[in-house]
């Protein structure tokens, strides 16, 4: 039977206006020209409810039980990879035969909902005490200690996207106009290894790694960069390094050349890239070349580099107490950082 149309508000009220002025329902419906049973239907449920309005509809009834939505709930609860088709089978074998839609909205209403798992380092317990004890003494630092640090580390850039998916808007037939199309490289070629450093005072200096580095190139790369960027930068006087917990870095011979060196060596907790604000502006500088198509990535990565903001490296820095406290009320795991 097909599907009538709802009467409007208008219509309703004046329903109730004749009804009031003592018209029978078969002389309104007539009037209106509506059936007698609609104008009768009106009438009542305005004398039962005093409103012509929609009331709240009870719906079709859930086809889980209260009971099996806590059943499912505490099942997800306890184990977020719990498969639809597991919740299926473990409600089949209750007595209750749903599909997988139907517990995908069940546990929206739970305010659960399907999502890709976050990669993210992993973490012993060794590394989550010790991202703990480094957030805890360091809570209380100053904001000028850590103006006073210069950040580094190495990173990979994709001369296309990794995997990148990009929407065109374009005419039919022409989906192989180079504007439409994203090139792609074989065999290598495809992406570069940069080093580089920066303060709350902007970014220091970017380097290609053209060959696999070891720690006689890291070393060669922080003699040629490191002095040269913390002058550039203007680094006041006792300023700290930092880089992370690579082989490269923590080896004897890369310890005793900064010891030589007299650099002082921000003690770090391993796995822990969410402390270390250049993730942000590595984050940064593959949004700007990404939308430069480069085809010299090393060029553009130069350029794009030497135009971050000295704004945008003083703001990564002067939030740092607040890694800090996510890494606590976290319980030393990974942060939204």
């Amino acid at each position: 039977m097909a599907k009538t149309k709802e009467l409007s508000k208008d219509t309703r009220n004046k329903i109730v206006d004749l009804h009031q002025v003592g018209k029978t329902e078969s002389a309104i419906g007539k009037q209106l020209g509506l059936k007698k049973s609609t104008v009768g239907a009106i009438i009542r449920k305005w004398k039962t409810y005093k409103t012509t309005d929609n009331l709240p509809r009870s719906g079709a009834p859930r086809k889980i039980s209260p009971r099996g939505v806590k059943m499912i709930t505490r099942t997800v609860s306890k184990n977020p990879r719990t498969t639809r088709g597991d919740l299926v089978n473990d409600l089949q074998r209750a007595g209750t035969k749903v599909t997988k839609p139907t517990i995908s909205n069940t546990l929206r209403r739970q305010g659960l909902k399907s999502c890709s798992a976050r990669r993210v380092p992993l973490l012993k317990p060794v590394h989550v005490q010790a991202r703990l004890k480094f957030a805890r003494e360091h809570l209380d630092d100053p904001d000028e200690d850590w103006e006073n640090v210069i950040w580094s580390d190495e990173t990979k850039i994709e001369l296309f996207g990794k995997n990148s998916t990009r929407r065109v808007w374009r005419t039919k037939n022409a989906e192989l106009h180079p504007k439409n199309t994203i090139p792609t490289v074989k065999h290598g070629g495809g992406n570069i290894m940069l080093w580089g450093c920066f303060s709350a005072k902007g970014p220091g200096r970017l380097i290609r790694v053209k060959e696999r580095m070891n720690g006689a190139m890291y070393r060669e790369i922080l003699s040629e960069n490191l002095l040269p960027s913390a002058r550039a930068l203007k680094m006041k006087r006792g300023w700290v390094f930092q880089h992370d917990n690579d082989p490269k870095h923590t080896a004897r011979a890369t310890k005793e050349w900064l010891r030589k060196k007299h650099f002082k060596v921000l003690e770090w907790p391993s796995q822990s890239p969410d402390l270390n604000p250049i993730e942000n502006l590595w984050r940064e500088l593959k949004v700007r070349v990404a939308h430069r198509q480069p085809q010299n990535i090393e060029e553009i990565c130069m350029e794009e580099w030497a135009k971050i903001p000295a704004t945008v490296c003083e703001n990564l820095v002067k939030t740092y107490r607040k890694r800090l406290t996510s890494v606590i009320a976290n319980k030393g795991y990974i942060t939204k950082y």
